[in-house]
């Protein structure tokens, strides 16, 4: 296994960790901001209300993306399995 076989490996594995949690960050962010919003609107400063939304919406995120991610983990795990006399090398 050569050290551009890692490097390339690792790499592949950081993109494929940041796709994957792409969708649950972004539900979070926009939920927060519209939450952040809402609160300067009506000076509720409930510490609460900022967290509950963002853990509904990144549940119900997680259950809309998780057939897709796990696809994407699967196809992964089959190329690396696949890979394997490769690496060995």
């Amino acid at each position: 296994m050569t050290q551009d076989m890692v490097v390339g490996l690792a790499r592949t594995a950081v993109e494929l960790t940041l796709l994957i949690s792409l969708p649950m960050l972004g539900l979070g962010l926009v939920v927060g901001l519209l939450v952040s919003i809402f609160q300067a609107v009506t000076q509720i400063q409930e510490m609460t209300l900022t967290f509950v939304p963002k853990i509904i919406a990144v549940l119900i995120g997680l259950l809309l993306a998780f057939p897709w991610m796990m696809n994407k983990m699967v196809d992964f795990t089959k190329d690396i399995i696949l890979n394997i006399p490769q690496f060995i090398k």
